[in-house]
């Protein structure tokens, strides 16, 4: 007998942390009837997770909530750099990098900049965001089974504050439940990767005159190297709110308990050189760094996302913004098939294209904490400071996956950044005047697939409005120049053509996550039927 269904939503997501709630807002944004439920029963409430790095601030700025969450980070707004001394009261002191973004030059290639953001300030943001876009989300509710079949996925939820159990039926199911899924366990999907690289425990706490000895050294994170008191401290308020990740050696058979607050408070103190320094221990909480990434990103009609599907090394913050960032892929593809303008074959590019990237940022965060020596972490041998940040936060590419035009063995992040609009490449930012007022290209990629045109691209704008009106599709085309006739115009100075590597008469075709779909460098003789099989093989129509 089939249960009764007291619940129907197109899509059901498991998980209310980072990954989940931003899931959350970007459904809502495209107009996606959601569900999500959470076993905890509020946000978190530890300071942790709060590097948001320029590519995830692009997506949030699109959402329209870029503003609100640095008003809700505020506090560290001054802070920056990576500090690495044996304790802050002696002289040996050195920067592994002072600026995250020296010389400002990051504005040359982004609307955005990073954004110091701590969990438990950022997640009450996208959950009042995602709850206003109309998100029906439920703390304190836990999934306790799921089965699919070829229609959608009928899932057992209960309340764990009145025990009510409820059976929802969705046509998807968002898997964003952690490192530990549940739901990836379900489907018998593994692992690979190094596995687990080491463990700390994050101590809050709080010490009135540590802020003293800090002085104007606003850093993002302190690594304190002493071999007897390592660990790494980082701000909270930079007045007397702190956080201490303390290595904690499991593997040696050394209990959890063993982390007494009077032990907490003598190793800190310790580490920072500062004996008579007056600790409160407000908090702890264990955590274990790993490299694994999921076998498969999911089964028939559950995807993973995030923590789920991969873990990384937390220096660099690199796990969450690729969490929020394999959301952002998956939202727009599901509310393009659930919207009928996209084919079933589409979602399978989910997993084409972010499970690459997860493997190789995934390496570049543990080299990484071995190159900034994360206490815990052993240093591998023959890793060096590393370059190319921007290249694995800002230029990975999809090689495969929902594009056309690309090389299958190219890279998936380059030696060095490039922004040159190639085909599986984030679209270039560049400003814009629209009636006077300015806007990024990058504010145009969120609803419809995008067709951008040089001055001389007319026919690729009304070629590219008849195979879309043809095959259902959304299609906002945009021809960029100085013209009277011009939809948009660059700045003074600017080369919208040769910024997106095509000539005057050329064309690109954007995806609403702001990847390069396709691009014709010049003209053809049938834009409507080019840009026709370039829809089709994006969307797999």
């Amino acid at each position: 007998m089939n249960p009764k269904v007291d619940d129907r939503v197109p899509v059901l997501i498991v998980g209310g942390s980072l990954v989940g709630l931003s899931a959350a807002l970007f459904l809502g944004r495209l107009g996606v009837r959601h569900l999500l439920v959470e076993k905890h029963a509020d946000t978190s409430h530890h300071p942790r997770g709060r590097g948001n790095n320029v590519r995830t601030m692009e997506l949030y700025r699109v959402a329209g909530i870029e503003a609100a969450i640095r008003e809700a980070a505020s506090v560290l707004a001054p802070n920056h750099g990576i500090l690495q001394a044996p304790s802050l009261t002696g002289e040996e002191q050195e920067w592994l990098f002072r600026e995250i973004d020296p010389g400002g030059r990051l504005a040359r290639f982004s609307p955005s900049s990073w954004c110091l953001c701590s969990q438990n300030d950022l997640e009450p943001v996208l959950r009042r965001s995602a709850r206003e876009l109309g998100a029906d989300i439920r703390f304190s509710t836990e999934l306790l089974s799921f089965e699919q079949d070829a229609e959608g996925v009928t899932a057992l939820l209960r309340s764990r504050e009145t025990g009510e159990e409820r059976v929802v039926r969705a046509q998807y199911l968002i898997a964003a439940d952690g490192p530990r899924s549940p739901s990836r366990t379900r489907l018998g999907i593994g692992q690979t990767g190094q596995g687990e690289l080491f463990h700390n425990v994050s101590i809050t706490f709080r010490a009135k005159r540590l802020a003293e000895v800090v002085g104007d050294r606003h850093f993002i994170a302190c690594y304190l190297t002493d071999p007897e008191a390592d660990g790494a401290l980082l701000p909270v308020d930079n007045r007397e709110e702190w956080v201490f990740h303390a290595p904690w050696h499991p593997e040696r058979g050394e209990p959890l308990e063993a982390f007494t607050d009077e032990r907490c408070a003598r190793h800190i103190r310790a580490a920072v050189g500062m004996p008579e320094l007056d600790v409160e221990v407000t908090g702890k909480a264990p955590w274990h760094a790993a490299e694994r990434v999921a076998e498969r990103y999911g089964a028939g009609r559950v995807f993973l996302a995030g923590d789920s599907a991969h873990e990384m090394s937390p220096t660099g913050a690199f796990g969450s913004n690729t969490g929020i960032q394999d959301a952002h892929n998956l939202a727009w593809k599901l509310a393009a098939v659930l919207c009928g303008w996209a084919g079933p074959g589409l979602l399978e590019t989910y997993e084409q294209e972010r499970r690459p990237v997860a493997q190789v940022t995934g390496e570049r965060a543990s080299a990484r904490s071995a190159e900034h020596s994360h206490p815990g972490y052993a240093v591998v041998p023959g890793v060096g400071r590393q370059a190319g940040v921007l290249a694995v936060a800002l230029g990975y590419r999809y090689p495969r996956g929902a594009v056309a035009g690309t090389d299958p063995a190219g890279p998936v992040v380059p030696e060095a950044f490039e922004s040159a609009g190639e085909p599986g490449s984030r679209a270039p930012h560049q400003w814009l005047l629209r009636a006077g007022v300015r806007l990024s290209t990058l504010d145009l990629y969120e609803q419809t697939m995008v067709l951008l045109t040089g001055s001389e691209g007319a026919a690729w704008q009304e070629g590219a409005r008849r195979a879309a009106d043809r095959l259902a599709v959304p299609l906002d085309a945009y021809r960029i120049g100085d013209g009277a006739d011009d939809d948009l115009a660059p700045e003074p100075g600017a080369d919208f053509a040769a910024v997106h590597g095509i000539r005057p008469a050329g064309a690109l075709l954007v995806r609403p996550d702001g990847f390069v779909a396709w691009r014709s460098e010049g003209p053809v003789e049938d834009p409507a039927g080019t840009v026709g099989r370039a829809l089709r093989e994006v969307l797999s129509l």
